[in-house]
This record gives structure tokens, sequence and C-alpha cells, in this order.
């Protein structure tokens, strides 16, 4: 078995997650004040919707951390996994909040309320700042991390629909057109749940351990027969541990008079560098007849 380095992330990623919850927390306090004291409905609906990423927020950080526990003689990977269930619960999350959102905007649609311009432009305007200014914390890991993926989303939605607040708090305040809002937040709640959809999916995928969508088993197998030596391969097996680290096994059929140790070397070098798998156990077999390899049927 070859096991490269694992990749933890940048520990400022946990810096991140505090100063992200701290901001939403104080944010969530001042919209819900700000909307008890005018009576605004909308206000307190969305104060309620920004709780929900400070709780977003926090699971996504017990998944980083969880991830960082070393392994024992029962969790033989760790916790890394958390992170994966971290991915699905923030998908599930912004899926729901956005179910929220079309609701109460149809309803709004039908009944639209009056609201204090000044106000609501002046509160969704932090909203904006603070939700941008959190999203970009997690914007470099998101390209390489589900889990800080679905941080990024679920702060660029709010950040996404507290301008859509503010665009319309400002045609209303021009045109007394009340149905802008609730139609604003239709638009906006479509190109989210767009943006989400990816996220669930993948992240459902890696729970069931599915092969990585980067990742293509098929030219995996092709590569690996490449090697010179190797005359079959059988019982490839491709998953994710965690939303950066993903194992490969493989039964592979070599003549007994090939170099096994250095042929294993190069597999795991170019496994690495080609796909960025880092945990990779090969067996080597002479013959793939079930007196060698029981498993040589199972593909």
């Amino acid at each position: 078995m070859h096991q490269c380095a694992n990749h933890p992330l940048p520990e400022r990623y946990g810096r991140a997650f505090l100063i992200g919850i701290l901001l939403n927390s104080a944010f969530v306090a001042v919209e819900g004040s700000y909307g008890y004291a005018i009576d605004s409905l909308a206000l307190l609906a969305d104060a309620g919707h920004n709780l929900s990423d400070v709780l977003g927020l926090i699971m996504a950080w017990s998944g980083y951390a969880l991830a960082k526990l070393p392994p024992t003689p029962r969790h033989t990977y760790g916790w890394r996994s958390s992170t994966i269930l971290a991915a699905l619960f923030n998908s599930l999350l912004l899926i729901f909040a956005v179910c929220g959102i079309a609701w109460e905007a149809f309803d709004r649609l039908w009944q639209p309320e009056r609201i204090d311009s000044y106000t609501v432009i002046t509160v969704a305007l932090i909203g904006v700042v603070i939700n941008t200014g959190t999203a970009l914390l997690f914007a470099r890991g998101r390209k390489t991390d589900l889990n800080l993926r679905g941080a990024y989303l679920h702060m660029a939605a709010d950040a996404l629909l507290s301008l859509g607040v503010v665009i319309a708090g400002v045609i209303i305040h021009y045109t007394g057109y009340l149905w802008i809002d609730p139609m604003i937040s239709l638009v906006i709640a479509t190109v989210i749940f767009a943006g989400t959809w990816n996220l669930f999916r993948e992240s459902l995928w890696l729970t069931l351990q599915s092969v990585p969508q980067d990742l293509d088993a098929q030219q995996i197998h092709t590569d690996l027969l490449a090697f010179a030596g190797v005359k079959e391969v059988h019982d490839l097996h491709i998953w994710a541990i965690s939303t950066t680290e993903t194992c490969l096994t493989a039964h592979l059929e070599v003549p007994e008079e090939c170099n096994h140790d250095q042929l294993l070397k190069q597999i795991q070098s170019t496994l690495h560098d080609r796909y960025g798998i880092c945990n990779t156990t090969i067996q080597i077999e002479q013959s793939k007849s079930a007196v060698n390899c029981g498993q040589s049927s199972i593909d």
C-alpha cells in the first residue's frame, strides 16, 4: 500500500470559519432587531434564513475539524469522510432554504406588502458586504474541497440574495411596484438552486462511495494496462475518503520476471501526479485464476 502525505487544509480555514460564524451571527442579531423594530416580515424571514447559514458554517467547520483527527484502530481512516457529510448537509440546507424563499415569494406575488425601503436597503447592503466577505474566505478552497465549496456557495448565495433585496428596494422606492421584490427573489432562488444541485449530486455520490466526478475509472483502467508488464487489471475500486483525498485499490496480473517494486513505484507516482490519488493499494498476481484471486470475477 502506498499512502502519500495527506492534504490537510491550511490552518487559516479554521480561522475563516470562526470569522464567518461570528460575522453572520452578529448580522442575524442586527437584521432580526431591525425587522422586529419596523415590523418587517421580510427582514425577519431573511434573518431566519441567515441563521441557517450560521448552522451551515458550523457544520462545515465541524467536518473540517473532525477530518483532522488521527486514525484509530476502529476508525482506520480517521474521521475524514465527515467533510463529505458536511457538504451533503450544506447542500440539503441550501435546497431547503431555496424552497422556503420560493414559497414566500409566490405568496407575496399575490399579496405584496409595503416595506420601509430605506431600512431594508441599508440592512441588505450590510448583508452584501458581510456575506461577500465571508464567501471570499473560502473562494480559493472551493476549487479543491467540496466541503469548502458548500460553505462558499452558502455565503455567495446569501450575498446574491441580499443584493437582490437592495435592487428590489431601490426599484420599489422609485416606482412603487411591490411585485418586484418577490419576482427578484424567485429569479435568485432559481440561480441558487442551479448551483446547489451540482453540490448535492456530487456530495451524494461521494457519500455512496462512487468514483469522484473529476475522475474517469475507465481511463484509469486503460492507463494501468499501459504499464509494461501488466497483462490484466481487475477488481479496480476508486472512492473518496474525504472531500480532498481519493483511494484506489486494484489487482494486477503481472509476470513473475517483472520488477514488481519498480512497477509499483511507477504506478503510484503516475496515479498521484496525473489524478491526485494519494492512497493506493495494488495487489500483484501472476495469474487471475480463482486459486490466486477469488475476486477476479468481480469487477
